[in-house]
């Protein structure tokens, strides 16, 4: 059976007509070096590289919002989601012009005569098919997101987590099926016979390809200085969000550190969530064998903390503020409940996908995180949570709550 599928995968098929080859399918109509193993091999490294740690950075953000029982996440550094979203997004902006450099330096494959020699080389081309379309669909889909357009019916984190495996799946495929090409491709040019295994003849031609890539319109260098300047470009202008010192020069970034209400961004504002009328009779309920329902002026009577903490949002952007209100933890204990109970957290919105989160035993006994009703100095506006929001250490901002109203174990 298995010599028979060899035979079947390995078979020659037919080629088409001679006359056919016209236009891009004639023999020589993509002349340039640029379009070679070498330029492919080593953008393909850098965009294999900008892919894995997406979708490591991904990962690691879904099992945040998604743990399963033997997943951890710390409440210390606080930084620490700051940096991996911010790689997540800056990595995955990056890999967009990387994208479209690797398709360009491959793209003459298309035209290739016959199309496909074999069965298995028929096959293999599908499959490329797979790995563009999914790494297409996983930049435009998270470009989107970042600017908070979506139009499309389907639920974006969903999607995009799944597609992030069909992605990386494509791409092990990809590396593991190319092994030769990609090692020719980066094996050093002075001795390309020996590092790629090539007879001598193969490594001639190599040469010849390599010193004429030097005389074309576009050297390799310039080519490659482009390639670049596109990636530092697109990185400069959009990696203030996450990175505060360039948000002056990141004049693309949907989000900068210090511009909003209070002097920080705003994602989800309060009219829109549907909470803008917030009574006197407001009580933050802590749900224990010491029932509490606390008024602020009571919320005020406990111990006031301050604590320097960054917001960092799942679309990439971060910031720094400054937060005050009451230890989680102190509330826990006095509603008789121990300083390390999972709970769940709930606003006073009334919908959402995100009006409920759970806070873990390391984020609810850790001394940083706050039921706070300030922010810079101030009391929290209504588009910041006020009367009273979750901040804590090291968590998605999706996750630290606005509008709180009930406190419970999970």
């Amino acid at each position: 059976m298995s010599s028979r599928l060899d035979r079947l995968l390995g078979a020659r098929l037919p080629g088409p007509p001679g006359a056919l080859r016209r236009g891009p399918f004639r023999a020589g109509a993509f002349p340039s070096p640029l379009h070679s193993e070498r330029r492919s091999a080593r953008v393909g490294v850098w965009l294999g590289l900008a892919f894995l740690v997406c979708f490591v950075t991904g990962l690691i953000s879904h099992l945040i919002q998604n743990p399963p029982g033997w997943f951890v996440w710390p409440a210390s550094p606080a930084w620490l989601y700051r940096v991996t979203q911010g790689l997540h997004v800056a990595t995955g902006l990056a890999a967009i012009p990387l994208l479209l450099v690797k398709l360009w330096a491959v793209y003459p494959k298309l035209f290739e005569w016959p199309p496909a020699g074999s069965v298995s080389r028929a096959v293999s081309r599908l499959s490329i098919l797979v790995l563009v379309g999914a790494a297409a669909m996983q930049l435009l889909t998270g470009l989107f997101n970042i600017a908070q357009f979506y139009p499309w019916s389907f639920f974006f984190p969903t999607a995009h987590y799944w597609t992030g495996w069909v992605a990386i799946g494509a791409v092990l495929v990809h590396v593991g099926a190319k092994a030769p090409e990609i090692r020719r491709g980066l094996a050093r040019r002075g001795s390309p016979g020996t590092a790629a295994g090539l007879t001598e003849e193969q490594a001639a031609e190599r040469a010849e390809v390599d010193t004429a890539a030097e005389h074309q319109p576009v050297s390799r260098r310039a080519f490659a200085l482009a390639a670049g300047l596109g990636v530092g470009a697109v990185t400069l202008t959009t990696v203030g969000q996450s990175f505060s010192p360039l948000g002056a020069v990141s004049v693309l970034a949907p989000r900068k550190p210090g511009v909003g209400p209070q002097d920080l961004p705003v994602r989800q504002t309060a009219e829109r969530a549907g909470v803008t009328d917030v009574g006197a009779d407001y009580r933050l309920v802590v749900d224990g064998p010491n029932r509490l329902e606390l008024s602020l002026d009571d919320l005020a009577a406990f111990p006031q903390r301050t604590e320097r903490l960054p917001i960092t949002c799942v679309e990439g952007w971060s910031a720094s503020a400054t937060w005050t209100g009451v230890r989680l933890g102190d509330l826990l204990e006095e509603a008789g409940l121990p300083r390390d109970t999972e709970v769940t957290v709930e606003s006073l919105q009334e919908g959402g996908l995100y009006r409920v989160s759970t806070v873990a035993p390391p984020h609810a006994r850790s001394p940083r995180t706050l039921l706070a009703t300030g922010l810079n100095g101030a009391p929290l506006v209504p588009d910041h949570g006020y009367p009273v929001r979750l901040i804590a250490p090291n968590r998605p901002g999706v996750m630290q709550t606005k509008w709180v109203a009930t406190v419970r174990p999970a």
